[in-house]
């Protein structure tokens, strides 16, 4: 089976539709000129368009030619706050914020599939085009879930993909079950006392304080938890100061924690908050911490991953891999795929730039493939029984 060829003629249009997002990319919640576009591509298709779930979250609904169950597709249109350094022609023209992710490719995607959808208007049930914010870190996810995404737009099942750089052209990958871990975010402040840096002793140092809690907040996984766990707690952040002669009364440490299990995750949280209370104590400070999920595990429903593999293999044969690594990055199409059952996947294609990185180039010769699997999950599950 190959692509079908009404996606490929409209290839060409694909790549213009992507490159132009590319070059236009806006942070989460702020996807104002993408999610207009989306809209009226949507509305030229004839597919009915509810815009400002979630805030700049789209929605269109297209009914097939007969009945059958209602499938859901998504897309995250967010771009990051990374300056763009590939000098390609259609580069960003914000400063300071690129597609590095490659949400504009899955965007697109999205907009291919349902424009061959639209156009051949021959599947059962109906299909449910989901265009999300605010991906990278914000809950766009839980935002339109949280304005009623799946209480207006009921679906029997959703499924979504990601552009891989670290995977060969055309190569499809899927991790049954737990895939990507879920993650924490956490802020904590210490509050001591500043003083001149000539005169330590009339002060208390929270830049030792800090050092001297990162260094303890990494024994945490080492030393408290299963040696089988899959978990990491990494420090991100470290602010404290601005001059070279005082000694600053606050310093704040940030990191993330990404996990798999939640009862792990939750005896990592409270080791956490011991050790800032017994630093507190000892030191004499306050030490506040500030813990919130962010993302939940990823967990591809069994069988629906063996259909969406099945799926892709009628497109790249032995390319389409079922994968037994699970991956400690994270995704909030996980908050989506804790209300409906569906699948995630992968879908490779040249360059070797990592994602999130300035240098990223996105293969455009990969938006026919992600259109037209998105396209065929629509045909076969629409009409399963």
């Amino acid at each position: 089976m190959s692509i079908p060829q009404r996606i490929t003629d409209f290839a060409a249009e694909l790549t213009v539709i992507r490159r132009d997002l590319h070059e236009h990319p806006e942070l989460g919640f702020q996807e104002h000129r993408t999610s207009g576009i989306v809209a009226a591509e949507l509305e030229r298709l004839g597919i009915a368009v509810t815009t400002g779930i979630g805030g700049t979250g789209v929605v269109g609904v297209l009914q097939g030619n007969r009945p059958g169950r209602t499938i859901g597709l998504r897309a995250d249109m967010d771009a990051l706050p990374i300056d763009e350094q590939t000098n390609l022609p259609w580069a960003s023209k914000t400063p300071g914020v690129m597609h590095a992710c490659g949400h504009d490719a899955h965007t697109t995607m999205l907009l291919g599939a349902a424009r061959y959808l639209a156009e051949t208007r021959d599947f059962a049930g109906t299909a449910v085009f989901i265009f999300q914010p605010a991906e990278e870190g914000l809950g766009g996810a839980r935002a339109m879930i949280a304005d009623g995404l799946f209480d207006r737009f009921p679906c029997d099942e959703v499924y979504a993909l990601h552009n891989s750089p670290y995977h060969g052209p055309g190569e499809i990958g899927l991790t049954p079950g737990p895939a990507m871990a879920g993650a924490n975010f956490f802020d904590i402040k210490i509050t001591g006392k500043g003083c001149h840096a000539a005169s330590p002793d009339t002060g208390i140092d929270t830049i030792v304080i800090a050092s001297a809690l990162v260094q303890q907040l990494q024994t945490i996984v080492a030393r408290n938890v299963k040696a089988t766990e899959q978990i990491v707690l990494s420090v991100t952040q470290i602010h404290a100061g601005a001059a070279y002669n005082v000694i600053p009364e606050v310093a704040t440490l940030a990191g993330t924690v990404r996990y798999f299990s939640r009862d792990a995750a939750a005896l990592v949280t409270r080791r956490m908050e011991e050790l800032c209370e017994g630093m507190a104590r000892a030191y004499g400070v306050e030490i506040t911490l500030d813990m919130r999920n962010v993302f939940d595990v990823l967990e591809n429903d069994l069988s629906l991953s063996a259909a969406m593999l099945e799926a892709a293999r009628g497109f790249v044969g032995d390319k389409a891999v079922q994968r037994a690594d699970k991956v400690m990055g994270s995704e909030d199409f996980a908050d989506m795929l804790q209300v409906v059952p569906g699948a995630y996947c992968t879908v490779g294609h040249a360059g070797t730039v990592p994602l999130h990185n300035p240098g990223y180039v996105f293969d455009d010769d990969s938006l026919p493939l992600g259109a037209a699997l998105m396209a065929r999950m629509v045909e076969e599950r629409g009409a399963a029984a």
